[in-house]
């Protein structure tokens, strides 16, 4: 068994994310059994900004893993949006900063580019039909890691809008995970942090 504890920065997110990684974890190691414990919600402008808080956040997510599993063992995944920032150079920056607040730990950071939803627009035709949302033909082959406004290009293909508490956590259950990884960058990313920190563990 291995447990992660996330850092996210969305509402969205905090019900989302462990729908998405125990999808995951089964498409990674089939009959893998994860523990995804319930996100930690920061402000990101903050977290990132204000040393007490990013210090805070990162030694509660310590401590929940500790008594989880009454030992040093389980990873931290931190998951923001990058918006306009490089997603590499971003997420390395933040992934020494918090080494150096928990280096017992194994960290994880994750930036997805620009947003969380760039990953549903990766495989935009696995989700036509589902909650309201239509994927024209050239919907299909949009570079999903270029619209701005990720939420915005969902909610313009959707007839009833696009509901981040209620759409993220449905569509996260749904989207094609081959497909995302195939065509978004940050999306892979997220494979591979899950791949090095969760199947050594459970080999």
């Amino acid at each position: 068994m291995t447990t992660v504890a996330c850092i996210v920065e969305g509402e969205g997110e905090v019900a989302a994310l462990p729908i998405l990684l125990q999808r995951l974890a089964q498409w990674r190691e089939p009959g893998a059994y994860v523990q995804i414990l319930r996100p930690i919600k920061v402000y990101k402008d903050r977290f990132l900004n204000r040393p007490e808080e990013f210090s805070r956040h990162l030694q509660l997510a310590s401590v929940k893993l500790k008594n989880i599993e009454g030992d040093e063992s389980g990873w931290i995944l931190i998951l923001l949006d990058a918006d306009d920032d490089c997603p590499a150079q971003k997420g390395a920056t933040i992934l020494a900063q918090a080494q150096l607040v928990v280096g017992h730990r194994r960290i994880a950071v994750v930036l997805a580019n620009r947003e969380y939803e760039a990953w549903f627009i990766a495989a935009a035709e696995s989700l036509n039909g589902h909650r309201g949302f239509r994927c024209e033909l050239n919907d299909a082959s949009v570079n999903p890691e270029v619209p701005r406004n990720a939420k915005g290009w969902m909610r313009e293909r959707m007839q009833t809008g696009y509901g981040e508490t209620t759409d993220q956590p449905a569509f996260s259950a749904l989207f094609d995970l081959a497909r995302a990884h195939e065509r978004s960058r940050s999306f892979r990313k997220l494979c591979s942090e899950w791949d090095k920190n969760s199947l050594k563990v459970l080999a």
